[in-house]
């Protein structure tokens, strides 16, 4: 059997090491599309930082892995994929064919259509390429604007703020971190910020960037001028199916997948952020883009091409961790609430602690925090489970607090529904 796995990220990785394990003797090809080891994007805030060197962003640090295991890792690009040939164009010309494909392409940074935006000095934070431009021009005390806070453009703040430039932050939305906090999370976050020395600009759009004398300068539409060593732009992704046009293969946001991972066309599945893939919480398929749902879809994804439709998935359940500054934010399922629900919170803005309970009838449906990282696993294992919380539902509505109480007496009634 031929398997071959369009991207070498935490999902390309970890369906290949998988295919090993159900397939011994099965031919596995890797493509990475980077002139490098396959890495993690999520490891290159620490490389920013400076607390690890380039290689301490590769998935596997021992250099022989891939090959002990028999997985050929080959650096290229693919152009196109003929799904009814079963082959794989690649950029330079070469062909491969395949038995199984995994597309596991993963997303691209994008660049919003901003004058100047392409201008030297002016880069995303996507590859270990971005990254060593980056620290190159990131020295102490420079001026570093970044565009975007969102998650990504968080995660980048947190590894800036280290090198101790000179930071501003421009962000579109009316809060940072959007996409998983509500507006008085959202506040408090760019409070503490602030409180650091970081200067953040939230419902601020950047109307052109110019360059002078080796130096930048950033424009934006509230009339400001903003002089710059280095922007960055974090203002989104969007997934890398370019090259499946006319496979046939189904592409709405994402690559269409089923329960088991494959797409619209027979022996084509998907993994990762390229894959839209379905939501614990909702039952609806969308593409999640964070970490753990890449390594569980890979894993998934292999079992499907090596032993069959066998076992399919309840989803994945849509969580975000995020470290800004030392200010831990969380969210869970389905965080902003569902119609007909109820929601407790707890707001302790001095001391920059919040949480957010989200309820649909007794079971606990959604959740965010801040600050409150002893809640997270309880959290967690709620919404999974979809426990009954009874009456410690209205507890939990005065005192959201009480939560790994209401966590512990979940635990306990299940374990006794199982002795009996």
């Amino acid at each position: 059997m031929r398997y071959v796995i369009i991207g070498a990220g935490p999902a390309g990785v970890n369906a290949a090491e998988h295919l090993r394990k159900y397939d011994p003797s099965g031919e596995i090809t890797l493509l990475a599309a980077e002139d490098a080891p396959p890495y993690s994007r999520m490891a290159l805030p620490y490389f920013l930082v400076g607390n690890i060197p380039a290689e301490g962003t590769f998935l596997r640090k021992d250099a022989e892995h891939y090959s002990r295991l028999g997985i050929n890792v080959r650096h290229a690009r693919v152009s196109a994929v003929d799904s009814s040939a079963k082959s794989i164009s690649l950029v330079g010309g070469d062909t491969l064919s395949f038995d199984k494909l995994l597309v596991a392409s993963g997303a691209t940074a994008v660049k919003p259509p901003v004058p100047g935006i392409d201008l030297d000095g002016v880069y995303n934070c996507w590859s270990l390429a971005d990254a060593h431009k980056i620290v190159e021009r990131a020295a102490p005390g420079s001026n570093v604007i970044l565009m975007g806070a969102g998650f990504i453009g968080c995660i980048i703040l947190e590894a800036l703020a280290a090198r101790d430039v000179n930071l501003t932050v421009v962000e579109m939305e009316e809060r940072m971190v959007s996409r998983m906090t509500n507006q008085t999370m959202g506040d408090m976050i760019k409070s503490w910020c602030e409180n650091k020395g970081i200067t953040v600009l939230t419902s601020t759009k950047v109307d052109a960037i110019t360059a002078a004398d080796g130096a930048l300068s950033v424009s934006t539409n509230t009339g400001q001028t903003l002089p710059a060593d280095l922007v960055i732009c974090a203002t989104g992704v969007r997934s890398n199916t370019a090259f499946l046009d006319g496979s046939g293969v189904k592409v709405d946001m994402g690559i269409v997948v089923d329960d088991y991972m494959q797409t619209s066309v027979a022996d084509v599945y998907a993994a990762g952020d390229v894959a839209q893939g379905k939501d614990l919480s909702t039952g609806d398929y969308y593409v999640q883009a964070i970490q753990p749902t890449a390594v569980e879809h890979g894993q998934l994804a292999a079992w499907s091409m090596a032993r069959g439709h066998t076992t399919e998935t309840r989803g994945k359940l849509n969580m975000n961790v995020l470290d800004t500054v030392g200010l831990i934010s969380t969210s869970f399922g389905l965080w902003m609430g569902t119609d007909g629900g109820e929601e407790a919170e707890l707001v302790d803005k001095d001391r920059y602690r919040y949480l957010n309970l989200q309820f649909k009838d007794d079971v606990l449906v959604g959740a965010s925090s801040l600050g409150m990282t002893q809640h997270v696993g309880c959290m967690r294992g709620l919404i999974q489970t979809g426990a009954h919380l009874g009456e410690w539902k209205q507890r939990l509505m005065a005192e959201p607090n009480r939560l790994p109480e209401a966590y512990l007496a979940s635990a306990q009634a299940q374990h006794q529904t199982l002795s009996r």
